[in-house]
């Protein structure tokens, strides 16, 4: 939210521009089904000239927009989506900007650590528990089954899918 009078003209610099003009524009397109693209398409065509003027409410107005409101009385000030505070956050401040790239990169770093923790766990397990396995075959199944001793690989690949299931939701041939 902006109150003050550099704020307002903040935002009219930044709604000026051509790229913040399409970045809003595809955040409406995506999000607001009641979006009026033609009107849209008319402050495109006009954006970046030195003529084109463009505040929030005559957006809104124009577009029938969602993504940004503009308040006038004891809450005035101009509110929007969290996806445009933060184009307009990067669009003031290279710091901001550069600190919003940092935070989404430790996040993804997190998460990639988190699934290959989780990726090496299995794999332990699997290969921890491979000679159990074999040895249950080996003593369970096939004094059981009536195969070729040729065959006998088949059975212990199919015992070693249903734990590939178990553990990672595949056959050794999805995997593959």
């Amino acid at each position: 939210m902006v109150r003050d009078e550099d704020g307002t003209d903040h935002i009219r610099n930044w709604m000026r521009n051509r790229n913040t003009v399409e970045f809003i524009g595809l955040c409406e397109s995506l999000n607001n089904p009641n979006f009026k693209h033609v009107e849209f398409d008319t402050f495109r065509k006009q954006s970046g000239l030195i003529s084109f003027n463009l505040t929030p409410k005559k957006w809104i107005e124009a577009t029938n927009a969602i993504g940004i409101i503009s308040k006038s009385g004891r809450y005035e000030g101009t509110y929007a989506h969290k996806d445009l505070a933060f184009e307009f956050g990067s669009w003031i401040s290279p710091m901001f900007k550069l600190l919003l790239i940092k935070e989404y990169q430790r996040l993804k770093e997190i998460k990639n650590n988190q699934y290959n923790l989780e990726w090496n766990v299995k794999r332990i397990l699997t290969k921890t528990n491979y000679q159990i396995h074999t040895d249950a075959v080996k003593e369970c199944i096939l004094p059981e089954k009536n195969y070729d001793k040729d065959k006998e690989w088949l059975i212990y690949a199919e015992e070693a899918d249903l734990l590939n299931v178990t553990l990672f939701k595949c056959t050794a041939k999805d995997w593959r």
